[in-house]
């Protein structure tokens, strides 16, 4: 597996190595002593990179501040002794780089390494947890190595972390405290709203939030522990059993006294065999990365089996025994030079950020998404604020936070539009996503093409253009209008001739007849999809019956909250006029093979039984070949729902199936971890083979 890595930082002269030692150094203190730093994660790795290479061709030059000789975090000495030091780990960035790393492991245990533990390297604060008799009594950071900074003013704040072990022993769990990315939001949230400036991300939150001692909020921590050592005082039978237990079984042994660790995670520690085996599991480690509710920068691989952690033995900053196998970096700190207002089909209105240019895991980023106004506003972003972007494999890059000590005086307010940006019309700021008192009305002919659509009404030879000809000649003004179109008025128009009019209301008339979810798809109900639309429409079986639905009605479709009821309800006794215009011109208004739900009070009828997917959950990823090449991924989902099953977008617990085709990546291997039931799309195919008649 090769990773493009980014390229050293190149270091010319003694002045410019001492320059670049003492940035090295300054961004290190400013994370772990306040968790902000000038630079981001990319930025340090290569500064640290062009430091060692410059010293490796001068050993006679090395500062003593140098970063390469020390144990990350140490610009914070503690005054609590490490029992055991606390050591960082050494990086590899490449597949050819591990496997160096691996050979120089046999050299110095005398054997070939066979056994190693394979697991996420979080993105968070490194701390140690001292427990007597079973009971939390000290967190200490990892500090310089030596000794760490007493935080254990935190005990109790951090969830996995418990108070009291399962178990009443002695001992010292080594882990990880960071925040996910629920915690983080909620944290920048209270944070704002006590005054201050947000958390850049969700590493430098935790670091923050850890030594903070006299707050006046508090805000959720997740810890993962990775390390279980004996104490000075610990019973010496237990001692000598945690001091000779394989790094695997520690593991096992922490959760089973009650620590949180990655193995209830969608990535787990795991034992390889063989090098091979381990760069399979950092490729799938890897492909679920943008997936997990909480940030990852590598995978740490150990020697599993303590007899060769011991003959490896351990270097002055990092154990010979354990790497760290960096991923690219999912965050980097750009500009943001201006800020745009887009229109959308429905008529939000969207900001998107016009960034300095930043490559991000391969890919230039130019544009992020900032969400609404009042997401601008709760962060205080200004134009030309520093800023955290994120990405993280197909995600749209956002904006996380500016960082804000970077501020020069010079950066200005983002003004916001006082009328819409497209028509000039009034805004509706009553809720956090801003919208054109148009309404769909202000981008119809975005809101038509997209009714239009494959997945929505289907009908070919109605594409943007066409839509762009029709509006304009005053034709159609909504989505009902296009049911009404007459041959006449299409020949009239320019580069319309007989056949392509008669195939245009061939499609027209075929589109009436599609079933309800896509009907209701083709509406925009905002809050909704092409998923959350067919769960709309099989539940409530009619539209008169979706029509009627009020908020609690609403919240019995699976996947629909307490908020975004609400809202559905209200847009679609918004869209009434249009649905019933609809309704007239013969648009069909039921869901084939639905039953509608039974009055309130009423009991519901037992679940229908039959169909070759019943009770199934199923997600479909990858091209799918043979009978289904053809059949777009909305299609494959309706196929799923009529035989009896449900689809879903992610694997999990409850997956029953997963139909793997072509190019399937990050769903076929947590399917694989998660020994979910796989099938080829022939496999599939056969199995619904009565549907595909």
């Amino acid at each position: 597996m090769r990773r493009m890595t980014s390229p050293a930082a190149v270091i010319v002269d003694a002045a410019a190595y001492a320059q670049a030692v003492e940035d090295a150094v300054r961004a290190a203190a400013a994370y772990y002593e306040g968790g902000t730093s000038p630079l981001d994660d990319d930025a340090y790795d290569r500064l640290v990179r062009g430091i060692a290479d410059w010293e490796a061709e001068h050993p006679d030059g090395i500062l003593p501040d140098s970063p390469t000789g020390k144990v990350a975090g140490g610009a914070v000495e503690g005054d609590v002794p490490h029992t055991v030091p606390m050591l960082s780990l050494d990086n590899v960035f490449s597949a050819e780089e591990f496997t160096a790393w691996t050979a120089s492991l046999s050299r110095r245990i005398g054997h070939d390494a066979t056994r190693f533990s394979v697991g996420p390297k979080l993105d968070g604060l490194a701390i140690a947890a001292r427990y007597r008799d079973g009971r939390l009594t000290r967190l200490i950071t990892r500090g310089d190595g030596t000794a760490g900074e007493d935080v254990s003013h935190a005990i109790g704040t951090v969830e996995g972390l418990p108070e009291k072990l399962d178990e009443p022993v002695t001992v010292e769990v080594r882990g990880e405290v960071l925040m996910t990315a629920a915690q983080f939001e909620y944290a920048n949230e209270v944070r704002t709203g006590h005054g201050g400036q947000p958390f850049a991300n969700p590493r430098n939150a935790a670091a923050g939030t850890l030594r903070a001692k006299e707050r006046l909020y508090t805000v959720p921590m997740t810890f993962f522990g990775y390390g279980l050592l004996p104490l000075p005082d610990t019973d010496s039978a237990l001692a000598e059993k945690l001091n000779e237990l394989a790094h695997s079984d520690l593991m096992a042994l922490a959760g089973d006294l009650g620590v949180h660790t990655s193995a209830r995670t969608a990535v787990p520690d795991v034992v390889a065999e063989t090098p091979e085996e381990v760069l399979v599991r950092v490729k799938e480690i890897a492909a679920l990365r943008a997936e997990l509710p909480f940030g990852i920068d590598g995978i740490v691989v150990k020697a599993d089996l303590a007899a060769d952690q011991r003959a490896a033995g351990s270097g002055s900053r990092a154990p010979r025994w354990a790497i760290a196998y960096k991923l690219p970096a999912v965050e980097k700190i750009t500009r943001l030079l201006e800020v745009e207002w887009n229109v959308g089909r429905t008529g939000i209105i969207a900001p998107r950020g016009v960034l300095e240019p930043v490559v991000i895991d391969g890919s230039t980023i130019t544009y992020a998404t900032l969400h609404n106004p009042a997401d601008i506003t709760r962060r205080d972003l200004r134009l030309g604020d520093h800023v955290m972007v994120h990405r993280a494999g197909d995600v749209i890059p956002r904006v996380e936070a500016p960082v804000a000590h970077l501020r020069t005086g010079e950066e200005r307010p983002i003004e916001f539009p006082a009328q819409c940006p497209r028509c000039g019309s009034d805004i509706d700021t009553g809720e956090e996503r801003w919208r054109c008192a148009q309404g769909r009305n202000c981008h119809l002919v975005a809101s038509l093409a997209y009714a239009a659509g494959r997945d929505q009404l289907d009908i070919e030879g109605l594409g943007a253009t066409r839509v762009v000809q029709l509006v304009e000649a005053g034709l159609v003004a909504d989505l009902a209008d296009l049911f009404t179109l007459r041959r006449e008025q299409l020949l009239a128009l320019e580069r319309m001739g007989e056949t392509s009019t008669d195939n245009l209301l061939a499609a027209l008339a075929k589109a009436k007849e599609q079933p309800l979810s896509r009907v209701l798809c083709a509406l925009g109900v905002r809050g909704t999809g092409r998923s959350m639309s067919r769960r709309i429409a099989r539940y409530f079986a009619t539209m008169d019956h979706i029509r009627a639905a009020d908020a609690e009605s609403m919240q019995r479709v699976e996947g629909i909250g307490a908020e975004k009821a609400p809202s559905i309800v209200a847009e679609l006794a918004e869209l009434a006029p249009l649905i019933d215009k609809l309704a007239a011109v013969g648009v069909n208004m039921t869901e084939p093979g639905a039953t509608p739900p039974p009055p309130a009070g009423a009991e519901a009828d037992a679940p229908a039984e039959g169909g070759p997917l019943a009770g199934m959950t199923v997600v479909v990823t990858g091209a799918m070949t043979g009978k289904l090449e053809k059949l777009s991924r909305n299609e494959m989902n309706e196929l799923v729902e009529r035989a009896g099953g449900r689809s879903s977008s992610s694997v999990s617990k409850k997956t029953a199936l997963v139909v793997a085709g072509e190019g399937a990546g990050s769903k076929r291997a947590k399917a694989e971890q998660l020994g979910v039931r796989l099938a080829t799309p022939e496999e599939f195919a056969a199995l619904v083979a009565e549907l595909l008649d």
